[in-house]
C-alpha cells in the first residue's frame, strides 16, 4: 500500500487535524492580541453593558485596513470553522468513495479546497465588516481603540436586528441548509476542484446568511472581547449542531430582544 492510500484511508483523521490546527492557530492570533495593543482588559470584560467612552473619528493607514481585515478573518475562521466541520467531514467521505470508485487517491485535495472556497466567503464578509466598522468609526459610534461601541442606542438597535433576524424565513432557510449538510451536498453537488470550490463557497454564502446579523453583536460586547467572541461561536455552534438547534435559534433571538429593549429603555428614559 502506497503512502498516499494509506493517507486516503485515515483522511478523516487527517481532515480532523488540518481543522484543528487551523482553529488552534486561529485563536492563538486571536488570544495574542491580533497585533492590534489591545488592552487586555477590553479583550475579557464580562460587563454589560460595556460603559461609553466618547469615541473619535481616526485615520485608517493602508497597513491598518490591513490588519483590522486579518483581524476580522481569522476572528471569523476561528468562531465559524468548528460548526462547519461536519459539513466538510461528510464532503470528505463523499469525496472518498468517490475516488475509491475511480480508482485514484486524490480526494484531501478536493476537500482543502471546498475549505479554501468556504473560508474566502468569510473573507468577503470581513472586507465588508471591516469597511462597517471604519464607517462607524467615523461617525463616532464605535471606540477606536477598545472597538466596541460608543452608543448604548446603537447597541440597543444592533440587539433588536439581531433578535428579529433570528424568527426571519431568511434565518431559518440558511439555518436549515447549515443543519443538514447531506441534503446540502445532495441538492448541490458538484466535482471536480473547481466544483469543490463553489461548493464551499456556496456553503459560505448559507453560513454567512445564517450568522451575519450576530457578527454585528461584535460591535455591541467588543469586536476583541475574547467573552463575548466565545460566547457567539456558542450560540453558532448551538444552532447548527444541537437537536432542535432551529428552536435554540428562536431561544437566542428572546434574549436579544430583552436585552436590546433594555438597552432602548434606559437609554431613552
Amino acid at each position: 500500500m502506497t503512502a498516499a492510500e494509506v493517507l486516503l484511508r485515515r483522511d478523516r483523521l487527517v481532515v480532523v487535524v488540518c481543522l484543528s490546527i487551523i482553529c488552534l492557530l486561529s485563536w492563538y492570533y486571536l488570544l495574542t492580541g491580533a497585533a492590534t495593543g489591545m488592552n487586555m482588559w477590553a479583550m475579557i470584560s464580562a460587563e454589560f453593558p460595556l460603559p461609553v467612552y466618547p469615541a473619535r473619528a481616526a485615520w485608517w493607514s493602508a497597513q491598518y485596513w490591513l490588519l483590522m481585515l486579518a483581524m476580522w478573518w481569522v476572528m471569523m475562521i476561528a468562531m465559524m470553522l468548528p460548526s462547519a466541520a461536519p459539513m466538510v467531514l461528510l464532503y470528505a467521505r463523499v469525496q472518498r468513495h468517490n475516488w475509491q470508485r475511480a480508482g485514484t487517491v486524490d480526494a484531501l485535495v478536493p476537500t482543502m479546497t471546498f475549505v479554501a472556497g468556504y473560508l474566502a466567503c468569510w473573507l468577503l464578509f470581513s472586507v465588508l465588516a471591516t469597511g462597517l466598522q471604519w464607517a462607524l468609526q467615523q461617525l463616532g459610534l464605535v471606540h477606536d481603540m477598545l472597538m466596541w461601541s460608543s452608543s448604548h442606542l446603537l447597541s440597543g438597535l444592533f440587539l433588536l436586528l439581531a433578535g428579529i433576524y433570528q424568527f426571519s424565513p431568511l434565518k431559518v432557510a440558511c439555518l436549515k441548509h447549515c443543519r443538514n449538510p447531506a441534503d446540502f451536498l445532495s441538492r448541490h453537488w458538484r466535482s471536480g476542484q473547481l466544483g469543490a470550490l463553489c461548493l464551499g463557497w456556496l456553503h459560505g454564502i448559507y453560513c454567512v446568511g445564517c450568522c451575519w446579523v450576530l457578527m454585528l453583536l461584535l460591535f455591541v460586547g467588543g469586536v476583541m472581547n475574547l467573552l463575548w467572541i466565545a460566547v457567539l461561536a456558542v450560540v453558532v455552534l448551538l444552532e447548527k449542531l444541537m437537536p432542535r438547534g432551529e428552536w435554540l435559534a428562536r431561544a437566542f433571538g428572546v434574549l436579544m430582544l430583552a436585552a436590546g429593549a433594555r438597552l432602548l429603555l434606559v437609554e431613552l428614559s
